[in-house]
C-alpha cells in the first residue's frame, strides 16, 4: 500500500465512522440530553458491556501509546486524537493519530 492510499483509507475510516456517529447516536442525545443516561446504554446487557470494555480498553491502549511516543519520539499534538477518542470515537482518534505521527515521522526518514 503506497502512502497516499494509506493516509485517504485513515481519512475515509476516521470520517466515516464520526459521520456514522453522529447519524445514530446525535438524534437521541438531542431528544434526551441525558449523557450519563446515554453511556449507561453501552451496558445494558453482557454482550454490549463486552464491546463497551472494548472500547474502553482501545482507548486506554491509544493513550498509552500516544504518552509513550510524545515522550520517546517527540510527537507532539496526540491529545487531540485522545479527546477525538471520547467523542466522536476511538476509530476516529486513533486515525486521526496514525495520520499525525505519519506526518511527523517522515521528516526523520
Amino acid at each position: 500500500m503506497n502512502d497516499g492510499l494509506y493516509k485517504a483509507v485513515l481519512v475515509l475510516l476516521g470520517l466515516g465512522f464520526a459521520v456514522a456517529f453522529a447519524v445514530i447516536c446525535l438524534p437521541p442525545l438531542i431528544a434526551n440530553p441525558d449523557i450519563l443516561g446515554a453511556l449507561g446504554q453501552g451496558f445494558v446487557n453482557p454482550y454490549s458491556t463486552g464491546y463497551s470494555l472494548d472500547v474502553l480498553t482501545c482507548w486506554a491502549v491509544l493513550a498509552v501509546f500516544v504518552l509513550w511516543e510524545r515522550q520517546t519520539l517527540g510527537i507532539r499534538h496526540g491529545w487531540i486524537a485522545l479527546a477525538l477518542g471520547v467523542a466522536p470515537g476511538v476509530a476516529t482518534g486513533f486515525a486521526f493519530y496514525l495520520l499525525l505521527r505519519a506526518h511527523a515521522l517522515r521528516g526523520r526518514a
